[in-house]
């Protein structure tokens, strides 16, 4: 709780606020009485007293430190958003040479484990053709009525889900990988209808969690939602 001062001027008593607003509306007053900026002491937290000159001295340089730092974090995010660009680039690019679906599914995993860091990786559509679950029986790739219900806010809401899953979710995604899973992301494939989905794990709790940006992860879908049209998966 803050203790107003107050001075008394004849029959008059000013308060802290009346001061303030005085020196705000009189800019020359130091400039007048400038003798004033050396005699006047006030208390620095740590106890010792110093000039009001010295106390504006060292305020400025904390301000000018603090603007530093802040703007250290802003050329260290540009960085990391120009890395996440380039490695974006790299993997579109890749994934458009694909000739096959196999061929696209396979190089979509080798980017998110080997660039983009993932611990774990998952893609799951919502219909596959016989063919195709026959030339990809060590993966499964087909979500069937449960399975879907189990991720019906992504799907149905085509928004990227984040943060850390349930633990039947987390078996049914990534299997004996699951247990060492803290946090993911499962990215909806397809604009009107579902096609699928993409799920990301990782080691780390913080990773990927329910207030992080999705722009990366919503622009993943919508190019896998391109590419998955252009390669027959029913």
């Amino acid at each position: 709780m803050t203790t107003q001062a107050s001075v008394e001027t004849g029959n008059d008593v000013l308060d802290d606020d009346q001061v303030a607003e005085y020196l705000r509306s009189q800019p020359e007053f130091f400039i007048n009485n400038q003798q004033l900026l050396a005699e006047l002491r006030l208390i620095h937290p740590s106890g010792k007293a110093v000039s009001l000159i010295e106390r504006q001295v060292q305020v400025l340089r904390e301000q000018n430190d603090d603007l530093k730092n802040r703007l250290m974090e802003l050329v260290d995010v540009a960085r990391d958003n120009d890395r996440v660009n380039q490695r974006m680039h790299s993997l579109m690019m890749d994934l458009l040479a694909a000739d096959t679906l196999i061929a696209l599914l396979d190089r979509l995993e080798h980017h998110l484990r080997l660039e983009f860091k993932a611990d774990a990786v998952s893609i799951q559509l919502t219909t596959v053709s016989d063919a195709l679950q026959r030339e990809t029986a060590t993966r499964k790739l087909l979500l069937n009525a449960e399975e879907k219900q189990l991720f019906a806010k992504p799907l149905t809401e085509n928004t990227p889900l984040c943060g850390r899953l349930h633990s039947d979710q987390l078996e049914y995604l990534f299997g004996e990988q699951a247990v060492a899973i803290e946090s993911s992301a499962v990215i909806p494939i397809g604009d009107k209808i579902p096609l699928g989905m993409l799920a990301i794990g990782s080691r780390e709790a913080n990773r990927f969690h329910c207030n992080m940006g999705t722009l990366f992860l919503n622009h993943l879908g919508e190019l896998l939602t391109r590419l998955l049209k252009h390669h027959p998966i029913d």
